[in-house]
């Protein structure tokens, strides 16, 4: 059995030793992502009774409970990942690669026309720890979800998109306030301080 490297221990010891992975663990929620959307909600108002929401790159399932919750049960969470997820009850899944056409054709299946209230979006690629991968990656996922929104999204609704500071992330933003009336970038308490990991919020969206 191959020894873990002092950099794994030094991750595990943090990641166990972190107050919102205890958190999560005992108030049952999937991952300590969970936090930080739970903060920006709490000041932005973003999820109600009732809405539909789309959560992008939602594997393992923390933001989609937690919106599941707030939209309660008149409301309505569509979800899609690369990976598998375990089910959450009243959740649509969609498994698969958005930038696919048969994943693309299913969502527009369960979401037809323009019923999406709020696209959540906690996507990241695979980080190398050479920014001149990660960056263009995660910056194309940032893109991506932005498109989505702009395609799915009912007029006055919002998005809430990761995204990562670096190359191409003011054109992102002002890519952005070209259609949505209020956008602001936040970075919530359970945001890793040491993480260049931001959240695009996008508000009011516009129909151009």
């Amino acid at each position: 059995m191959s020894r873990r490297s002092k950099s794994s221990d030094r991750w595990l010891k943090e990641h166990f030793s972190d107050p919102f992975v205890q958190r999560a663990q005992s108030e049952g929620w999937r991952s300590r992502a969970v936090f930080k959307l739970e903060e920006i909600d709490r000041r932005e108002h973003l999820l109600k009774p009732g809405q539909t929401c789309l959560d992008l790159g939602a594997a393992p399932g923390a933001w989609t409970q937690y919106a599941r919750r707030r939209v309660g049960r008149n409301g309505r969470v569509v979800a899609t990942d690369l990976l598998a997820m375990p089910e959450l009850p009243g959740v649509e899944f969609v498994q698969g690669d958005v930038r696919e056409e048969q994943v693309l054709a299913e969502l527009q299946r369960l979401l037809p026309g323009r019923q999406v209230d709020l696209v959540l979006s906690d996507m990241a690629p695979a980080l190398s720890g050479v920014d001149v991968i990660d960056q263009p990656r995660s910056l194309y996922l940032a893109q991506l979800a932005l498109d989505m929104s702009a395609r799915v999204l009912k007029p006055g609704g919002s998005a809430l998109i990761k995204v990562f500071q670096g190359a191409g992330f003011r054109e992102l933003v002002q890519s952005a306030r070209g259609r949505f009336a209020r956008v602001k970038v936040v970075k919530p308490l359970a945001s890793r301080s040491r993480s260049a990991e931001m959240y695009l919020l996008a508000m009011q969206f516009r129909l151009v």
